[in-house]
């Protein structure tokens, strides 16, 4: 490929637009332009890389006996009825009507569609099990679109479904797509790992993402070194520690507490430490106000508490909602004698002995507050966030942290939606029984960005080489010397004979600026065509990952090549 044929629309300044690096840089070098918010067309540069990921994803779900096929992007509303998620869904569903008034949606995920088409094509146990995928475009309709292709309302998305006959066999499809998954993001040479995670919208009983580790990500994860458990925080399971046997309880007392309403104030005032107070906060769940206690020192898990309620939406009251409800400004409630509003206790909340909490009464605190004996609660579990330097619920080792990038994810839907749109198999004994599935998707525009995150410097991308647009590029350092595009003219075509993945730079500009469009775009090999290669018939390689510069002789450039792209350089 010549450069000079190829729309690679490079940018010198940052857009104002871009918030974050690979959001930056993806259109800085020319592989995306903006469409609208969140969507985005793909350029050339950009879907040769989106190619690469593909062609890895597939080959790795064909291995783990994927087959795939196409799905429609536009979906009967009738199916999602089917599932129960039409009204679920939530807001990120986009819906339409054709002419005749009829309700579709465009398909964010795939499960309804798959199982109507499994259900209706499999009848015996003889068909299972059946692992099924697409790689095509996803919509959501994000409310606040951001971080370039991170976020955005349309993606490319690889989702796979598999059909077992029961348990046993869904658990053996799971480890397939865990192993198949931990192959491709592992030759797209990211630096990632598998960890526990909340199904979310999708349902299911059992689920694992794939973080690619990045600061800019999204995601926090905490993790043991002295064992194998990783968990998205949002899933991490909290450890209590006993009740202090030498902590009695005392009785229960107000006192004054003017215009102190933070937990650092009311410390301080005090003189007790975070551990010893209860925070309560109140939320609107669908709609309707619960109140959530935790330590003062820990956080709401907002995710665990939706799962326990069972809600579509939850939000934080705000300041003038939490004053209609319990009579008091914001910092003096607390959950000794508030009324109208179910209390949701987290359990380690629960073992504080002697707490301080609010008196549901301005300028006001409860001391030697205790449960169950000042108040009771709606139900007692685990609500709280779990992060760095909590004990791992494994081995009770010191928890790490990290922030990621989810590019994958995978379920255990067991029989969610076959139950609810009735997929059935007859089993060897004539039997009706129902399809147990698993779901596992990767993103693949999400996965270049994800990749960008990871690799870059102040000069630009640093693509590994097996998802590289290119995997060399031939720069001539001068286009009006003859001798040099002659000899860049021989070594582009040397490389390409070898089957090698090779642009050459023919255009009219300086130096310096092919340099850094090199840079820039992220190749991850250049060779520069110069002086000495006319004089000397020497050439120099740099590798883009380390900066370090080989001097090669012209005749030997094919073979140094080849040997720096199978080490991966």
């Amino acid at each position: 490929m010549l450069a000079s044929k190829i729309l690679v629309p490079t940018l010198r300044d940052v857009p104002a637009e871009a918030e974050i690096i690979s959001h930056q840089l993806l259109l800085r070098a020319g592989f995306m332009r903006k469409a609208a918010a969140g969507v985005y067309t793909l350029l050339p540069m950009g879907y040769r890389v989106v190619n690469k990921i593909i062609k890895i994803v597939q080959e790795e779900m064909n291995k783990a006996d994927g087959q795939e096929l196409l799905l429609p992007i536009i979906q009967p509303a009738e199916l999602w009825l089917e599932s129960g998620r039409w009204h679920v869904y939530g807001a990120e569903l986009f819906r339409l009507k054709d002419r005749h008034n009829r309700d579709f949606c465009l398909g964010p995920t795939h499960e309804e569609i798959i199982t109507d088409l499994v259900k209706k094509e499999v009848s015996s146990y003889k068909q299972l099990p059946l692992l099924l995928y697409q790689i095509q475009n996803k919509y959501r309709d994000e409310r606040r679109p951001r971080f370039g292709l991170m976020r955005s309302r349309e993606f490319i998305m690889k989702d796979l479904y598999s059909f077992d006959r029961d348990e046993a066999g869904l658990e053996i499809s799971y480890q397939k797509m865990f192993k198949a998954y931990t192959n491709v993001f592992q030759r797209c040479g990211l630096k990632f790992r598998p960890v526990e995670a909340d199904s979310g919208a999708i349902g299911g009983n059992r689920s694992h993402e794939f973080v690619v580790l990045a600061g800019s990500g999204e995601a926090e994860i905490v993790y043991c070194e002295a064992c194998d458990y990783a968990a998205n925080v949002e899933r991490a399971e909290a450890v209590y520690s006993a009740i202090n046997e030498e902590d009695r309880e005392k009785q229960l007392e107000k006192v004054v507490t003017p215009n102190m309403k933070t937990i650092g104030e009311i410390t301080q005032f005090l003189q007790v430490s975070p551990e010893k107070c209860l925070k309560t906060l109140v939320y609107l769940a669908d709609g309707k106000p619960v109140a959530v206690v935790v330590r003062g020192d820990r956080e709401v898990n907002e995710i665990k508490l939706k799962n326990k309620l069972e809600c579509l939406e939850l939000e934080l009251a705000n300041d003038e909602t939490v004053k209609e409800l319990a009579g008091v400004p914001v910092g003096f409630i607390g959950p000794v004698g508030l009324k109208n509003v179910p209390i949701y206790l987290d359990e380690e909340a629960s073992l504080v002995v002697n707490g301080v909490a609010g008196a549901n009464e301005g300028d006001h605190h409860f001391i030697n507050v205790n449960y169950p004996r000042d108040y009771q609660a709606q139900l007692v579990a685990d609500f709280r966030l779990v992060g760095a330097g909590d004990p791992c619920p494994v081995c009770r080792g010191t928890l790490l942290s990290a922030r990621g990038i989810e590019v994958g994810q995978i379920f255990k839907l067991g029989t969610k939606y076959s139950e609810a749109m009735e997929a059935t198999f007859l089993d060897e004994h004539g039997k009706k029984q129902y399809m147990v599935m698993g779901c596992y998707g990767i993103g693949i525009t999400r996965t270049m960005a994800a990749s960008v995150e990871q690799n870059y410097d102040e000069k630009g991308i640093i693509w590994p080489m097996s998802i590289a647009p290119f995997q060399v590029v031939v720069v001539p350092v001068s286009n009006k010397d003859g001798e040099q595009m002659k000899a860049a003219q021989t070594i582009y075509r040397q490389l390409s004979e070898q089957g090698m993945e090779v642009i050459l730079d023919d255009r009219d500009e300086r130096a310096g600026v092919k340099f850094a469009d090199a840079d820039l775009i992220g190749y991850p090999l250049r060779v520069t065509v110069g002086k000495k290669t006319v004089q000397e018939g020497t050439v120099d390689i740099r590798v883009r990952r380390d900066g370090r510069e080989l001097t090669v002789a012209i005749g030997q450039v094919v073979e140094e090549i080849t040997a720096l792209i199978e080490r991966g350089l």
